[in-house]
């Protein structure tokens, strides 16, 4: 598993645009996108852009497979604090340190927002 760099500067991008939602950790499981809401980005965006909402790589999974990518910060419009203390919760987890570093950066921004 590594560091996404191109997703981490989307969603710091996302920050500096105000395209945030400063919700509650326990938020997520209603806010995150449904594997249909994935399916039909996928569809009209692609992978490429699909990417930028991942800020993990799993390179055990081919880039064109939604397995490839893992720690989703959004969901495809704005980034969501809630997906970002979840995701930096199971980063640490993990013991993927860079990621987890990461998202820290991503929830002081938000916060400092």
């Amino acid at each position: 598993m590594k560091l996404n760099k191109k997703a981490f500067d989307h969603a710091k991008q996302l920050i500096r645009d105000g395209k945030t939602v400063k919700d509650v950790r326990d938020d997520w499981s209603e806010h995150a996108p449904s594997a249909e809401d994935e399916n039909e980005f996928l569809e009209k965006h692609g992978y490429g852009e699909y990417s930028e909402w991942y800020l993990g790589a799993d390179d055990e999974h081919p880039d064109d497979q939604k397995g490839h990518y893992k720690f989703p910060y959004g969901d495809f419009k704005k980034i969501h604090r809630c997906a970002v203390i979840s995701a930096e919760s199971r980063a640490a987890q993990y013991d993927h340190d860079d990621i987890r570093e990461a998202l820290g950066q991503l929830l002081e921004r938000i916060d400092a927002d």
